[in-house]
């Protein structure tokens, strides 16, 4: 057996009018000054950590391969 939702027809009806009228997609555009757009552009940006801990846990793997031949 499914459980319900709990949206009945007319909550649905009702939900689908209020965004209509409230229309959240001519809201939400985006940063409007350079500044603004500079800044959404580094959101995803982590400071290139991992590219480097990935950089020296080779060498360092290297190096100890270095070392063991040398035993």
């Amino acid at each position: 057996m499914q459980k319900s939702s709990g949206w009945t027809p007319e909550r649905k009806a009702r939900q689908a009018a209020l965004i209509r009228a409230w229309k959240p997609w001519q809201q939400s555009t985006g940063p409007k000054t350079p500044a603004g757009k500079s800044k959404a552009s580094r959101n995803a940006f982590t400071g290139g950590h991992t590219a480097m801990l990935r950089r020296l846990a080779k060498e360092l793997n290297a190096a100890m391969r270095e070392q063991r031949k040398g035993i």
